[in-house]
Order: C-alpha cells, then sequence, then structure tokens
C-alpha cells in the first residue's frame, strides 16, 4: 500500500530501515535471553552450595561442645 504523497523509495527505504531495526532487537532479545538462562544457572548453583553449606554448619553445630563457664583462671 503506498500513499500519494510519499515517493515508492522513501517508503522502500523507511520500510528497510524498520526492518533491519526489528531485526536488531529480535537478535538482542535472544543474546539477553540467553544471558538470563546463563545467570538462572548460577543461582541454581549457588542456591544448592549454599544449602550445603547451611546443612554442614548445623551439623558442626549440633556436634560442638558446650562453652566452657566463665571462671577466674587458677592464679587469681
Amino acid at each position: 500500500m503506498t500513499t500519494p504523497d510519499v515517493p515508492a523509495d522513501i517508503q522502500a527505504a523507511r520500510i528497510a530501515s524498520l526492518e533491519e531495526h526489528a531485526a536488531h532487537q529480535a537478535k538482542m532479545i535472544d543474546e539477553l535471553s540467553e544471558q538470563l538462562a546463563d545467570q538462572w544457572r548460577v543461582v541454581e548453583q549457588l542456591r544448592t552450595k549454599l544449602d550445603r553449606l547451611t546443612e554442614r554448619f548445623l551439623v558442626l553445630e549440633e556436634g560442638s561442645l558446650d562453652a566452657p563457664a566463665i571462671t577466674r583462671p587458677p592464679h587469681y
């Protein structure tokens, strides 16, 4: 569909520019989606590591002895 007041070559150039812009945006969306997926994998790895460290800390805490009572040293 052409409009009578805009030459066909200008319309073709505008359409080409819009197609180029849309292609660039589609590429950027794909790249951002890939980066988001990578970051999600990192978050999941860190969450797993945190869970293991928390469990390890709780086991160590349960196995530790009660703190000794605070008393005066024998040389007093």
